[in-house]
């Protein structure tokens, strides 16, 4: 990350970037207790200002959006390290190329152990299934076809009588 005079909100609340969104929150409260103008036994004069200070860095990086502009403005991204572009601090005569930047889409990351764990079992039961059906092809083989064939059931029987009777016996309107 490029060094700034002024501390990141992540050295703020004493954090990695790569915090969760758990980490911070515990990081926030404690300081929160240990700087609140109320609670705290530092003077008025140190505490406030240092208790505003966590607020504004909370506030940023609780916030998805917030942090994600947050992080990319101090050149740290969670897929790779980027630079900050060369005109961040000048004012904007043109926008900035984002398909040059490695600071890719929030949803697009890897899967995690989870995810993966359950698509090996969906592909473990979809192979089981299919291994299944072949085995059961092969015991019953033939005959389970054969004597569906072979054996009709009582209802396509009465179908049949019924159709041989029509051709035999045609009924004659008038």
């Amino acid at each position: 990350m490029p060094q700034s005079s002024e501390p990141t909100y992540y050295s703020l609340l004493g954090l990695h970037p790569w915090a969760s969104v758990i980490d911070i929150r515990r990081a926030y409260r404690q300081l929160s207790k240990l700087y609140h103008p109320d609670t705290t036994d530092l003077p008025t004069a140190i505490a406030t200002p240092k208790f505003q200070q966590i607020n504004e860095a909370y506030a940023t990086l609780s916030h998805p959006e917030r942090r994600l502009s947050y992080d990319l403005k101090i050149g740290y991204s969670r897929f790779g390290v980027i630079q900050p572009p060369p005109d961040l601090n000048h004012p904007v005569s043109h926008s900035h190329d984002w398909s040059k930047s490695a600071y890719l889409d929030a949803s697009d990351r890897p899967l995690s152990s989870g995810e993966i764990f359950a698509l090996f079992m969906l592909v473990l039961t979809f192979v089981g299934c299919l291994l299944l059906a072949v085995a059961i092809g092969l015991t019953r083989g033939e005959a389970a076809i054969h004597s569906y064939l072979l054996q009709p059931t009582t209802f396509v029987q009465q179908q049949i009588s019924y159709i041989s009777q029509l051709i035999t016996h045609p009924i004659i309107k008038n």
